[in-house]
């Protein structure tokens, strides 16, 4: 049954997704498709995360310029006018990118893109404006999701996964000191012609391509950014809070192109079941103790990834359970083979297929791509998850199989009520 299942899947995957992909005049890498969609949605994506910060929180800050005064509008005169044309403008970081994004009704794309647009070419970065509405936010947004127990234990995994770089936090410090001067000089640098792309859905590639000539001109090119390669360290931290679930993370990490084997790996953990309220067939769903939760964690970046495992529970009790049945689990995969491993690699192929059929996800996954020049091909991507096989769990010498994983230092963090919360030795790493 699993093996007609494979079948289709594969059949199924050759009907691949595909973006027009060129340079405007303006030299910035283009990718849209018009599938008939009823709203139009443009985002510019640019290599701008935290990872490349020439000062702590500096890009927190420029995500939150966005839509700041310009040469062409005010603050106001923005929200005003996306308003009236019923649009949502929105932008998020990551580690290695920023992206802003429009949402809007087919037929109004010039003005938004013009928006867009005049984010990179004419933000004013005034001083009243850092005061009184994006530092304000920033520390909004740190507190929020440093006040979440999951979140808060993810940014400290990565800061003891990769230390700088990919180690730097996503969130502005409360009260560290940072200029407009300072957001200003990160932009000049970030924003370049060479360092941007722009994707579209639900407008036409050749007429997103005049609107980008006509509204970003003779956009300025920037120099390559400079990162150091990304390295794995690794190591254990405890931060005591109170109020929240206990939370464990009990993470890796490697150096290097993302990995499909990681990425199966991931879903063969992971306990969410197919079925809602039913338990789940996971190696980890059968040892996780009412009230308490284990969710997979796979982060990969352009020259690394992190994976883990972040326990939660109502008692530090639970949650010392479920980390032994989860690291009982991942040692186990190392013997992961036939059936399992054809359900675990169907779970990774639906989880990058239907990752690109929400905007958000069409971003975050395709966008990387795009900038980078690599393929955007769903295609490529399924079929790499199709070409793993036991040997990449069961050999020693596989740099990623389970065995070899475990024989790094783990990254470690404990967040809650750090007497009771199990450390990483008691739960069998």
């Amino acid at each position: 049954m699993l093996a007609a299942r494979a079948s289709a899947a594969r059949a199924a995957s050759r009907i691949a997704r595909n973006f027009a992909t060129v340079v405007d005049s303006a030299g910035v890498k283009v990718a849209a498709a018009d599938n008939g969609e009823p709203t139009s949605a443009v985002t510019f994506i640019v290599k701008a995360g935290s990872r490349f910060e020439s000062k702590p929180g500096v890009a927190h800050a420029l995500k939150n310029y966005a839509f700041k005064s310009t040469d062409k509008r005010s603050t106001l005169g923005t929200v005003r006018e996306a308003e009236l044309y019923g649009g949502v403008l929105s932008s998020s970081l990551s580690r290695e990118h920023l992206a802003v994004t429009a949402e809007f009704l087919r037929g109004d794309e010039a003005f938004f893109v013009d928006v867009l647009s005049s984010f990179f070419t004419s933000t004013k970065f005034t001083r009243y404006e850092l005061s009184e509405l994006v530092a304000p936010t920033c520390e909004a947004e740190t507190t929020a999701a440093l006040s979440d127990p999951a979140t808060h234990a993810v940014e400290l995994a990565h800061t003891l996964a990769f230390r700088n770089g990919l180690g730097n936090s996503l969130f502005a410090t409360p009260g560290h000191h940072l200029s407009s001067e300072d957001v200003q000089a990160y932009a000049q640098t970030v924003f370049g012609a060479n360092n941007v792309a722009v994707l579209g859905t639900g407008i036409d590639p050749a007429a997103l391509e005049k609107l980008l000539e006509k509204s970003l001109g003779k956009f300025s090119s920037s120099s390559a950014l400079a990162a150091s390669p990304s390295k794995y360290f690794g190591g254990e931290t405890r931060v005591d809070t109170h109020g929240a679930a206990e939370t464990v993370f009990i993470g890796f990490g490697t150096s290097g192109a993302p990995s499909a084997e990681l990425a199966v790996l991931a879903a063969h953990l992971d306990p969410t079941p197919s079925v809602k309220w039913s338990k789940g067939t996971s190696p980890i769903s059968a040892g996780v103790p009412a009230g308490a939760s284990v969710q997979a964690v796979y982060l990969p970046y352009s020259d690394a990834s992190l994976f883990g495992l972040l326990v939660q529970g109502q008692t530090t009790a639970d949650v010392k359970e479920a980390g032994k049945a989860a690291v009982t689990a991942l040692k186990a995969a190392g013997s992961l083979q036939g059936e399992e491993l054809q359900k675990a690699i169907a779970k990774a192929k639906f989880a990058a297929a239907s990752s690109i059929d929400r905007r958000d996800g069409f971003v975050s996954t395709l966008g990387p791509k795009i900038l980078s020049g690599s393929s955007a091909s769903l295609t490529e991507a399924v079929s790499s998850l199709e070409k793993v096989d036991a040997s990449a769990f069961s050999k020693a010498s596989a740099p990623l199989c389970p065995r070899s994983l475990l024989k790094t230092k783990p990254t470690y963090v404990a967040v809650g009520n750090t007497k009771s919360l199990p450390y990483a030795d008691e739960l069998g790493l």
